[in-house]
């Protein structure tokens, strides 16, 4: 229960009146990343609510969006917690400590449907800071998310099979992915 702060702030790179712009390098910390600015160094007003989004979900969860679920290999944390909501279980993955302190089972639904809000793959379909900060402490209705950016691995039977350390050739010819961090 103690989550990872990072990559917030983009936003104050911003001049005044500005609303989104392209960087030269991606920095920033994998797994909390808008997909525009992981994919193509462009960040906006939205990147600073997609980070806020994951940070969401992993306080819910108690897991880190880059930590993956062992029972289901080809999800992260994002792509579990999308799964779950759309089966109706949101509720299958929230950390025993809150449940222990008999938060309102509504309460935290309301916080996972925003926190996937946050995550939207396009920035046009995220809420503002200020429309979520509205949300967190009002109880009007909530629009539906749609699927999240990042909600599943890629190359899951070669990352499975590297870290139970089996061999990972196939008739003595070895391919090397090479993937940023």
């Amino acid at each position: 229960m103690e989550p990872k702060i990072s990559d917030f702030g983009l936003a104050k790179l911003f001049r005044e009146h500005q609303i989104e712009a392209i960087t030269k390098q991606v920095v920033g910390t994998y797994g909390y990343m808008s997909p525009e600015y992981a994919m193509d160094g462009l960040y906006s007003v939205k990147s600073d609510v997609f980070s806020y989004g994951v940070l969401i979900l992993e306080i819910i969860s108690g897991k880190k969006n880059t930590e993956y679920d062992k029972e289901s290999p080809s999800l992260n944390l994002i792509g579990n917690v999308w799964k779950l909501w759309r089966e109706g279980k949101g509720l299958d993955i929230v950390d025993y400590s809150l449940l222990e302190h008999s938060y309102p089972c509504e309460e935290i639904l309301r916080c996972i449907q925003i926190g996937l809000l946050c995550i939207q793959e396009h920035p046009a379909d995220r809420p503002t800071m200020f429309e979520v900060v509205f949300m967190l402490g009002n109880e009007t209705s909530l629009p539906s998310p749609k699927k999240p950016a990042f909600v599943f691995r890629t190359q899951s039977g070669q990352e499975s099979l590297i870290t139970r350390g089996e061999v990972c050739s196939i008739n003595d010819c070895t391919i090397t992915m090479i993937e940023g961090r």
